[in-house]
């Protein structure tokens, strides 16, 4: 696979990266926490841009790229902590849809994706269920020509700003994928904040309505779309983390720089130089781990995209980690305080390892292909 960004690519993300340096710097994205809606104008700087349409089809107004070209934009997004459901919407279900073979969704769903007009969630995680995708409680019948959805999901990514999900089920004990309206009668959604600032909620479905042509997919091929989806999410969100780290790294080298002790920067104290080094070399595993999963993306061996996605995912979250508790430790106590940012991306990186998956899941993953 190609890494070198072509000419649109690094124009998009140099033009990206000006706008998230001013548009989402520290007093803003604060503002932003302190509101539970979400922030229409900074959702439409990013559809202006061409965020919202890189994994939607040319045909559909998008720009119909692979999962390579999320790398660069979403290391910008993670630089500037955006929260944004850039990735559940844009990168997740936009893929899911894109993918799908129903055309009618297609034609309704992702020019509207694209154009900021219409956010998306995947509704898809159920308690203890994360195990099997297709291990859910949740279920459809077919009744006089519509389907009856019920059941229960939770941690859905960005739910309170959902304008329709993409819900697996069960029909007829068989794994579907269905696009559901989130102002359709029945529908319940209890909106929480996270631990890093945006958003999740569990979602109800009490015996929702819907037109048969609300089904995307079933059995194997349902499974299989909601794999590419779930794939391309994590890519965004290892490129996401990895921009992160690079920002967190960069401020806590300035402030030993300028923080003394005994008359000299702290930067010049050997110790910690040796731990600004080690974070340093995490920061580029992470990087290296983002490009192993765009490959991975891309893989046609199942067995070795999922070992390549699943590897970066954990190594992603161990660097994280290491070099989110390393910047608090470096700052002393202030790290943690809120008027310091340094909390901030320590805690977006460490919620990054529950989103797509956590460690945990993700050794399962490996250790069934062993």
């Amino acid at each position: 696979m190609d890494f070198a960004y072509s000419q649109e690519q690094q124009m998009l993300a140099e033009s990206l990266g000006r706008v998230v340096k001013e548009d989402w710097s520290f007093e803003k994205r604060r503002q932003r926490q302190q509101n539970n809606e979400l922030d229409g104008n900074s959702w439409n700087t990013l559809a202006e841009l061409g965020v919202l349409g890189l994994s939607v089809p040319a045909e559909y107004d998008g720009f119909g790229e692979s999962a390579a070209s999320l790398l660069a934009i979403h290391q910008e997004l993670g630089r500037g902590l955006v929260s944004e459901p850039v990735v559940p919407s844009a990168v997740i279900c936009a893929r899911i849809l894109a993918n799908s073979n129903n055309e009618a969704v297609k034609q309704q769903y992702l020019s509207a994706i694209a154009s900021g007009q219409v956010i998306f969630s995947l509704a898809y995680q159920e308690g203890q269920r994360s195990d099997n995708l297709a291990n859910i409680g949740t279920q459809v019948v077919s009744q006089d020509g519509q389907l009856a959805l019920s059941g229960q999901k939770q941690a859905v990514w960005h739910a309170g700003a959902a304008h329709a999900f993409v819900v697996s089920a069960l029909l007829n004990n068989e794994l579907v994928l269905l696009v559901v309206p989130a102002d359709v009668e029945g529908i319940v959604i209890n909106d929480y904040p996270t631990m890093d600032g945006s958003r999740c909620g569990n979602v109800d479905f009490d015996g929702v309505r819907l037109d048969e042509t609300a089904l995307l997919a079933s059995g194997e091929a349902a499974l299989q779309l909601l794999n590419q989806g779930l794939d391309d999410g994590i890519v965004a969100l290892c490129a996401h983390a990895a921009g992160a780290m690079d920002y967190l790294l960069q401020i806590t080298v300035d402030y030993l720089k300028t923080r003394q002790q005994f008359g000299k920067p702290l930067a010049q104290f050997q110790v910690l130089q040796h731990r600004l080094a080690d974070m340093y070399i995490q920061k580029e595993v992470a990087l290296s781990m983002a490009y192993v999963a765009a490959a991975g993306a891309g893989e046609p061996d199942q067995d070795k995209k999922r070992r390549m996605l699943s590897s970066a995912k954990i190594k992603v979250a161990m660097a994280g980690r290491f070099i989110g508790e390393s910047a608090v430790q470096l700052h002393g106590g202030m790290g943690m305080t809120h008027e310091l940012e340094v909390g901030d991306y320590f805690k977006r990186l460490i919620f990054i390892d529950y989103l797509l998956g956590d460690t945990k899941y993700h050794l399962k993953q490996l250790e069934a292909l062993e």
